[in-house]
């Protein structure tokens, strides 16, 4: 809960780069209802199976009935992949703060670029 959290303290500067957040989890519809409930005011997706992790390429774990390890994914316009993260574990995940140094970098050279272009 404390990673989501991260993502919802973040979530009106990532709109305000025109971002969106989405969480999907193997939780069933009552846990997910429970977790978006302490807080979290973006779209929580639930009863993700192994089928869909592997059309992500996510690792799958088969400890505690299994479930799908952290993937992360910055989508640019268009659904063009910006950048993933794959864990194993516990550690390895992208943070809210990341992905908002990671889109404003982005934008920052997107727009040198067009200013370029435009001279």
């Amino acid at each position: 809960m404390r990673q989501l959290a991260a993502w919802e303290e973040k979530k009106a500067e990532l709109e305000g780069l025109e971002a969106s957040i989405y969480a999907v989890s193997t939780d069933n519809l009552e846990q997910a209802t429970e977790v978006a409930g302490k807080g979290l005011s973006f779209p929580v997706a639930y009863g993700a199976t192994k089928e869909d992790g592997d059309k992500i390429g996510a690792w799958w774990s088969e400890d505690h009935d299994g479930y799908i390890q952290p993937s992360e994914f910055l989508l640019g316009r268009g659904g063009v992949v910006l950048g993933a993260m794959y864990a194993s574990g516990p550690v390895g995940r992208m943070g809210a703060d990341e992905a908002v140094r990671a889109i404003t970098n982005r934008e920052r050279r997107r727009l040198e670029q067009e200013s370029q272009q435009g001279s």
